[in-house]
């Protein structure tokens, strides 16, 4: 019965029989505290440090398995995939490479989609496969915009949606991100109440062709 709980920015941590999967940990430098936050495994979507800081996560074991690229992984009964995707609208040209990570825990598929900085092509849809809970940046700003989210979440129809990514009042960023709200009015929803964690399994997950549920986790830092 895996649950997810929200360190803020880009940062997720996702809990479950198989294992401890922390998604983009981030440097203190940006004006929020993860704690130190344990994992048996630590993905990353870039080299930037709001991020990639892996030295912010501490081991489970001796040390832990660090994946920051595409290719196929299995840890410990954690199947994980990586999509080569890119940072802006122009394969890379202006900000650089994005992986994205398609993670197969405890009979759920969790999605992290990093600094996507584009829409996604029909390649890498397929490469990516069905998704359960996606974790989605909505803030712009260096990533996509909120209509932009809201475009992918059509493209890959994931059952629940987690937005992250977005601006918060201790953010310290050159560039400007936009509110949680304005995804959240792209969506066409109301009164969206933030959540302490997320606990998912395979039984309670919204059935095919049901509408997409949103999900806004509350950071542990707020």
């Amino acid at each position: 019965m895996p649950d997810v709980q929200f360190l803020g920015h880009a940062c997720v941590r996702i809990r479950g029989r198989d294992g401890i999967i922390v998604c983009d940990p981030y440097s203190r430098a940006i004006g929020l505290d993860p704690g130190r936050p344990t994992a048996h495994i630590v993905t990353v979507s870039h080299d930037h440090p709001d991020h990639n800081n892996v030295a912010g996560v501490r081991p489970m074991r001796e040390r832990l398995f660090v994946i920051n690229g595409p290719g196929e992984y299995e840890v410990g009964g954690v199947l994980i995939t990586g999509v080569r995707t890119y940072h802006d609208k122009v394969k890379g040209a202006e900000r650089g490479l994005n992986t994205v990570y398609s993670i197969h825990l405890d009979d759920v598929v969790f999605c992290h989609l990093g600094d996507l900085g584009h829409e996604l092509s029909q390649a890498q849809i397929e490469e990516i496969g069905s998704v359960d809970v996606l974790f989605i940046p909505v803030g712009g700003g260096e990533t996509i915009t909120p209509a932009e989210a809201c475009s992918v979440i059509a493209q890959l129809e994931p059952r629940i949606v987690v937005p992250i990514h977005f601006a918060t009042p201790q953010l310290s960023f050159e560039y400007d991100l936009a509110p949680l709200e304005r995804f959240i009015h792209e969506m066409g929803l109301k009164d969206v109440t933030p959540e302490e964690k997320l606990t998912v399994t395979a039984a309670n997950l919204p059935a095919e062709g049901e509408e997409t549920r949103v999900i806004v986790l509350r950071a542990i830092n707020e």
